[in-house]
């Protein structure tokens, strides 16, 4: 893997991938940028609610568990003037008539996987999980 920044104008640049994605970065306004994109500790927060929906999503798969809709919220917090994230809850949101206790399951296997969650706990983010069901259309 590769990521590569360039820098722009003013505080904003663009991470391109090996993959030939790219997305732009910059700080808000109020810190001095002009808000052309997330921030790169944003961009941190938004990897770990990405990975914790692609790694559930594969798993759920795996345990044949079908679900209709799936969505991850991810907040962080940075307590005591911390530079970076103390504390992190993740909420995941699923519509699926599967049994609590298979998402459960699902939710374990999927946190024990997701690389960016490990790197999260590495760094001893304080982290917290939620279930919970979004009703069937």
């Amino acid at each position: 893997m590769k990521a590569t920044t360039t820098w722009t104008q003013g505080t904003a640049s663009v991470i391109t991938d090996n993959r030939g994605h790219e997305i732009i970065s910059d700080i808000p306004e109020e810190k001095g940028g002009h808000d052309l994109g997330a921030s790169a500790l944003e961009l941190c927060l938004m990897s770990y609610s990405a990975c914790v929906n692609t790694i559930f999503n594969m798993i759920a798969k795996k345990m044949r568990i079908d679900f209709t809709a799936l969505e991850v919220d991810a907040f962080g917090f940075q307590k005591d003037g911390a530079l970076t994230f103390t504390d992190v809850e993740i909420e995941v949101k699923v519509e699926s008539n599967a049994s609590d206790k298979k998402i459960e399951s699902c939710l374990q296997n999927t946190l024990k996987t997701c690389p960016v969650g490990i790197l999260f706990k590495q760094a001893s983010v304080n982290t917290t999980y939620k279930i919970m069901r979004l009703q069937n259309a």
